[in-house]
């Protein structure tokens, strides 16, 4: 996939035209810049290829990836596949059922007292709330919370899907729930807690749905990053079957086992005991998700930052752009412009937080104060940066709709 700074080009599947950057530059223009936008277009389309992909089975959006309710209800009210939110704070939960989402799993354990209050107080109003826990101590602050607010608090077991090859942990450090008898020894203590019940089970495979099969100059890196997904895979279905089947057997009931994520559709909706999919990435298409062998997002979202200086010929200084991903620190963690089509970033430089130097050659003719359009390294956290994202609606329309933090919260 490319973009141009000439002419309109267009994705190699059937879909909307992708931009030019005389396009956005127009429809950019008296814009308070910095900005974030997501072109609704390209999103939809994102959409419906996340739907195409899931095999017919239920999506369940992961909010992390786009913190922005308007966003939400816009993209489940595409096709009936789009079914409940996974959030990653039970805050977060709280906030979303307040405004009336409904089906939330919180993906991430919390003790804190404060953050399980809300969860109780929406509960108790009928919101939709199911708790993560992966260690039998977690249950005590929501058996104790549980009893204050006069609740049942449903939870679910995060069960580790990382792969444990010779020498190599394949995957994230994320939960000490690894073989069968982890799952049902947890399993059978809430079911001994008084006011908690047992209502589903979660693995997300992060080396494989998270995980590019290639970068730029990975080559060699690929072919083994694709090599161990593969093995990787057919562990972590014969072990989640085995761990649903003894929850079962144990006469543990589970309402859903979700699984996978954007990067692992294909192999995840494959797995029989798995009921739904989760995926949120793919909709805004960040750049850590260029390298994937089945599916390419089209570029839906970014951030404009004005050009303020040009202290060099084909220097083009704009105000603004440190906005580096988490994780691991490298290249790959960074911002890329990508409209107009082959500006680049200075090596020495890179992406700054007031200030951010970018080469460009090409043939638009750049002025001071014309946009520059970035892409970031990873999906949700470009809100953080911003209290409102502007939406780039079919047509030439604009909107503007509230992220998390012009809702007010920042939740990690």
């Amino acid at each position: 996939m490319s973009f141009s700074g000439s002419s309109t080009t267009r994705s190699s599947a059937a879909g909307p035209s992708l931009p030019r950057y005389a396009d956005y530059r127009e429809r950019l223009r008296g814009e308070h810049l910095p900005l974030a936008y997501v072109d609704v277009e390209l999103l939809l389309a994102n959409a419906a290829n996340l739907i195409a992909r899931c095999g017919g089975k239920p999506i369940r959006l992961a909010s992390k990836s786009i913190r922005c309710r308007e966003l939400m209800r816009r993209v489940m009210a595409t096709d009936p596949l789009f079914q409940g939110v996974l959030c990653f704070s039970a805050g977060e939960a709280a906030h979303l059922a307040a405004f009336g989402f409904k089906d939330l799993v919180v993906a991430y354990p919390t003790v804190d007292a404060h953050d399980l209050a809300l969860v109780c107080a929406q509960v108790a109003r009928g919101g939709q709330i199911c708790l993560m826990v992966d260690d039998a101590e977690q249950l005590r602050p929501l058996v104790a919370a549980a009893a204050e607010h006069q609740v049942e608090l449903a939870v679910a077991i995060d069960l580790d899907m990382s792969t444990r090859f010779p020498g190599l942990h394949f995957g994230i450090r994320r939960s000490p729930v690894r073989a069968v008898a982890d799952a049902v020894a947890l399993a059978d203590t809430i079911a001994r807690s008084p006011g908690l019940r047992l209502d589903g089970l979660m693995g997300y495979e992060a080396q494989i749905a998270g995980l590019q099969d290639s970068g730029p100059g990975q080559t060699i890196r690929g072919v083994a990053i694709r090599a161990l997904k593969r093995r990787s895979q057919f562990e972590l279905r014969a072990r989640r079957g085995a761990v649903v089947r003894a929850l079962q057997l144990g006469g543990h009931a589970l309402r859903f086992v979700n699984g996978g994520g954007t990067g692992s559709l294909e192999s995840t909706r494959e797995d029989a005991v798995v009921t739904e999919l989760a995926a949120g990435s793919g909709l805004y298409g960040p750049l850590l998700f260029d390298g994937y062998a089945n599916f390419k997002p089209r570029f839906a979202a970014g951030f404009a930052l004005p050009i303020v200086r040009r202290p060099d010929p084909g220097i083009y200084t704009c105000f603004g752009g440190g906005w580096i991903a988490s994780g691991p620190a490298g290249v790959d963690r960074l911002p890329q412009p990508y409209l107009p089509a082959g500006a680049r970033l200075l090596p020495s430089e890179g992406a700054g937080e007031v200030q951010t130097p970018i080469l460009y050659a090409g043939p638009e003719k750049l002025e001071l104060g014309d946009p520059v359009c970035f892409r970031h390294a990873k999906a949700g956290e470009l809100c953080e940066h911003v209290n409102e994202l502007l939406l780039l609606l079919p047509g030439g329309g604009k909107e503007r709709v509230p992220t998390y933090r012009g809702d007010g919260f920042a939740f990690v």
